[in-house]
């Protein structure tokens, strides 16, 4: 779900943009957006694969499944585009990301001169935790009952 949708309830053209590029990172990763949600280190596939990229270290992230024992250049080229274009289209701000013929044109090879990606959208831990065991919340109320005379 777009950030701009999740935040704001506002849907944009450029929201299935997004999801598209959640979907090319799910699947060149062999992982849900989800599966990294109670790590730690971690919000979300996003922010791993944020983190890869920043490391040079996207190898690392593609499924064993995506990468064949008999890979070859062409594509090792073909995975790193995926992967870059699939950081294109969740980058935070919608203004950012490409539009959905342009990332047909990035995948067809049309394109082959991308922008460097902005960090994406849902890549830090929230500031706000689910965990409220064991916390308790004061409040100093007071009440004023009138009375008529």
């Amino acid at each position: 779900m777009s950030p701009e949708y999740a935040i704001q309830g506002r849907f944009s053209d450029k929201s299935d943009v997004f999801s598209f590029g959640v979907l090319l990172l799910e699947i060149v990763s062999g992982r849900k957006n989800t599966t990294l949600f109670n790590n730690q280190d971690y919000f979300s596939l996003l922010g791993y694969v944020w983190k890869l990229w920043n490391e040079g270290n996207i190898w690392s992230l593609v499924d064993k499944g995506v990468l064949e024992p008999k890979s070859n250049l062409k594509n090792e080229k073909e995975i790193r585009r995926c992967i870059h274009i699939g950081l294109l289209c969740v980058q935070e701000y919608a203004n950012d990301r490409p539009t959905m013929s342009t990332v047909v044109s990035m995948l067809n090879s049309e394109i082959s001169n991308f922008s460097t990606p902005k960090q994406p959208a849902f890549t830090q831990t929230p500031l706000i935790t689910h965990d409220v065991q064991n916390r308790a919340s004061v409040n100093d109320v007071t009440l004023t009952d009138f009375d008529g005379r």
